[in-house]
């Protein structure tokens, strides 16, 4: 039978460093644990972490990541702990208890908590640990045994009821090393008046349907190799693409019901810190963190966190690298990220639902026409806050998702492009009233004349943008979340720029772990109208938008 290695020992404040004296009767195990109980609250039955653990693999179905954490968690070294220092009182006895018996288990995060009291749980739980190894039982350890055989009894059937669903889920996963999940939208959606050059109709409401199936394969357990399949319904106008409309919704491309591979790459850690993405079909803000809290799931360009020619989500043939120094005494890390995607097809297709994104083959992927987003981050990260900037270099046909046919969001032959962002975002403590703040800039500069017979004078040589927003989550005691945002999409500064304004307002209902259901209102002021002959015009619409959207995980 498993036993159970889930937790550690927390020693209260002030006990009398003489039991590290005594480790050959295990007496300073006996008082760590026997003066620890009346600081605790007895925990229901349900509440080791056990249980916490199952929760997690069936959430989120990865068996092998379950698999390496269990190897990893038994400690070697008390310098694994980042906020225990040599000179605290214990540190003696908790190297002796390490050396001496193998026997010390630690909890995620690298902490070992020292301020916060033990369960009744937790000391059966270490208890169980020692069993295994302990050739001899003296007198403290029976009177601990006998004192704690309810705990005992309760941390053995949950072990093993653990390893008897781990067994069931693994009779009946997809493959040995392949998991298939997936997520599905419908979207009931209107917005009332919208026209496109002239013909009414655009803003009928619509209810269409958006399938991700995503293959997700693990060859050692730290690996994944994703491929996911790609449909949906959307049309064109209002919706779906191209990415310069403000109205397109995030999960909703014009694939006519067409099953396409939108996904394909592969990632591999370097080592505990550092990874590598390689990948036909990468998106380049998947694999990217991205220095926002606001999660609405709905607007497109609300998705790219205010800064759209940076987070511009090029999709194509890519090479990506991130890495993030360890967790500091002070709770924060530095993370950068690196990427070298190539979406040429997808900026000169968009919209035609010929389901290609990456290089143009006569081009290939080093070619400065092949649409190549070169992409570098560099932020800190907290569990509270982060902050980030961000740089993105576009040569010809590349695109971003600016929203309002703004400069450079397709560039042309002779153009290229660079964008700056800054953005950061602050959590509180604990959720509830005071909502989490996320904000955002960006601007993009155009050089170079194009060589398709457009006048210099018509082209617009800068853009900026710009996002605000705020989210409640457990709102009501519930499951649930609340959001706001505010922003500009990229503005054109040349004589076609026009001042465009979004404001989103989503109230997310959480039915149960895998399904959600968004109602949501959007205004959008000076909307780009793209005409019949694809040129924009300056004048811009105005007016109130509504989406419901349903999704579905598995």
């Amino acid at each position: 039978m498993h036993r159970s290695h889930h937790y550690h020992p927390i020693l209260p404040r002030g006990q009398d460093a003489r039991f590290a004296r005594r480790p050959s009767k295990l007496a300073w195990l006996a008082g760590i644990l026997l003066f620890s109980w009346p600081a605790a609250k007895a925990q229901e039955a349900s509440q080791p972490d056990a249980k916490n653990s199952l929760n997690r693999y069936t959430q989120q179905q990865e068996l092998d990541s379950i698999r390496a954490w269990q190897s990893q968690k038994q400690l070697t070294s008390l310098d694994q702990f980042v906020d225990l220092q040599p000179s605290s009182w214990a540190y003696q006895a908790l190297g002796n208890l390490i050396a001496r018996y193998g026997c010390m288990a630690g909890l995620p995060g690298e902490t070992f908590r020292g301020n916060r009291a033990i369960t009744r749980f937790e000391a059966a739980a270490l208890l169980n640990v020692c069993l295994d190894q302990l050739s001899e039982h003296t007198d403290e350890l029976q009177q601990l045994l006998k004192a704690l055989a309810p705990e005992l009894k309760v941390v053995a059937e949950k072990s093993e009821h653990l390893e008897n669903r781990i067994s069931a889920l693994e009779a009946q996963q997809f493959a040995t090393t392949t998991r298939l999940n997936g997520e599905a939208y419908m979207m009931l959606a209107g917005i009332p008046g919208y026209k496109v050059s002239g013909v009414s109709g655009y803003g009928a409401t619509t209810f269409n349907y958006d399938i991700r199936l995503n293959f997700d394969t693990s060859y050692t357990g730290q690996d994944l190799l994703r491929v996911r399949l790609n449909t949906s319904n959307f049309s064109t106008y209002p919706f779906g693409t191209p990415a310069n409309n403000m109205l397109k919704l995030d999960k909703a491309e014009n694939w006519n019901s067409t099953l396409y591979i939108d996904r394909f790459y592969y990632i591999l850690p370097i080592n505990k810190h550092a990874k590598i993405v390689i990948g036909a079909l990468v998106n380049n803000t998947e694999i990217t963190w991205v220095p926002s809290a606001y999660r609405s799931d709905i607007l497109d360009y609300v998705s790219t966190a205010g800064a759209s020619g940076v987070y511009s989500k090029a999709t194509g043939e890519g090479l990506a690298l991130q890495w993030q120094q360890p967790i500091q005494k002070n709770g924060t890390s530095w993370i950068a990220n690196m990427s070298y995607v190539v979406n040429g097809r997808c900026g000169l297709s968009a919209g035609s639902g010929n389901g290609g994104c990456g290089a143009i083959s006569n081009y290939g992927v080093l070619n400065s026409n092949s649409g190549i987003n070169a992409f570098a981050q560099l932020g800190m990260r907290h569990q509270f806050w982060g902050a980030a900037i961000g740089y993105r270099h576009g040569t010809s046909n590349s695109t971003f998702r600016d929203g309002n046919s703004a400069a450079g969001s397709t560039l042309t032959s002779g153009q290229s492009s660079n964008s700056v962002s800054i953005n950061g975002y602050w959590q509180p403590r604990q959720t509830g009233w005071v909502p989490s703040i996320s904000a955002g800039y960006g601007y993009t500069f155009v050089s170079g004349t194009p060589t398709n017979g457009a006048e210099p004078q018509d082209v617009a040589q800068s853009s900026r943008s710009w996002m605000a927003a705020f989210q409640w989550d457990n709102t009501f005691g519930q499951p649930h979340a609340l959001g706001v945002a505010i922003g500009q999409p990229a503005n054109a500064s040349g004589p076609q720029g026009s001042s465009p304004w979004l404001c989103e307002f989503f109230y997310r209902i959480q039915a149960s772990d895998s399904i959600s259901i968004t109602p949501e209102l959007f205004y959008v002021s000076n909307a780009s109208v793209t005409t019949g002959n694809g040129a924009n015009q300056p004048t811009g619409w105005n007016g109130w938008g509504g989406v419901i959207q349903v999704a579905f995980k598995f």
